[in-house]
């Protein structure tokens, strides 16, 4: 099935099937790799790199970004606004599914230019202490040397996210313009009304955002489709050199399953056209790492 995704972003309808068309279905597009944003939906942006992808929902309330990429990205972010003739004030809120560096570099840039943060309490200490705390406050259950000898070019990875300054962004010391939750909750003030749904393992703040209406779930790292240390494609859970608790990530699949949605859009990877329970299986059938 394909997101309804009703007004303000709107399906085509496929004349041939006679249902509706998402526009995700079929040949999805490649990770962003030419410095620019892609429109995957209608009124939903891609944006990021071969790395990592954070997302722009424009909603009839306001632009909502999920994730906020890497500090690299603040050009590719400004110049992808200005084609719709925005700025970084009109975006209204930000959803980070969880506070490692690649998701979070340019949440102080858009907090200082007016947006509300969004993340759960158990990542914030990471937001104020900054990025190298992500070590302290969610450490891997496995190191990274034993996935570079088995496959060298994952090295890659992380020298392209301290390539992209995700190491040295700007810590949020006293949290301002950032609101925490400690469950599940409906986010009233943001722009569609999303749901959080706190998903711990990959850190213990780990959250999927869920905006029924359209049939989106923005999944984060709780469920990827692309592991840039094992190279695996398709739903997975990240390895354990990335996974701060893979007992409870493998658990939460059994929460991300319940939930109704026709498409996931992930930290890592392509889009997923299916189910959550759909997703949820081949992530358990694949395991962790």
């Amino acid at each position: 099935m394909c997101a309804n995704l009703s007004n303000p972003l709107q399906l085509t309808v496929s004349k041939f099937s006679g249902r509706p068309r998402c526009p995700l279905e079929g040949s999805l597009p490649t990770p962003v790799s030419d410095g620019s944003g892609r429109r995957i939906a209608p009124g939903l942006d891609r944006l990021g790199d071969d790395v990592v992808n954070f997302y722009l929902l424009h909603h009839a309330d306001g632009l909502v970004l999920i994730d906020a990429g890497l500090p690299g990205h603040r050009s590719q972010l400004r110049d992808h606004l200005a084609r719709s003739g925005h700025t970084a004030r009109d975006v209204r809120a930000v959803l980070l599914t969880h506070a490692h560096p690649d998701h979070t570099g340019l949440a102080g840039f858009l907090a200082q230019a007016g947006a509300v943060i969004w993340v759960h309490e158990h990542d914030a200490p990471i937001l104020a202490d900054g990025p190298l705390s992500a070590m302290r406050h969610a450490k891997p259950e496995r190191s990274m040397p034993g996935y570079l000898l088995r496959r060298p070019t994952v090295i890659a990875t992380p020298l392209h996210l301290a390539r992209m300054g995700a190491f040295t962004a700007r810590a949020l010391p006293d949290l301002h313009g950032v609101r925490t939750f400690e469950a599940d909750r409906r986010l009233e003030s943001v722009p569609g009304r999303p749901q959080a749904v706190v998903l711990p393992g990959h850190t213990s703040g780990s959250t999927a955002y869920l905006f029924a209406d359209l049939g989106l779930l923005f999944t984060g790292d709780a469920l990827v489709t692309y592991d840039g240390l094992t190279g695996h494609t398709g739903p997975t859970l990240v390895c354990r050199g990335f996974t701060h608790d893979s007992a409870a990530a493998l658990r939460a699949l059994d929460r991300l399953a319940e939930l109704t949605a026709t498409v996931l859009l992930p930290g890592h990877g392509h889009p997923f056209t299916g189910t959550p329970h759909a997703a949820a299986d081949q992530a358990r059938r694949t395991g962790l790492r």
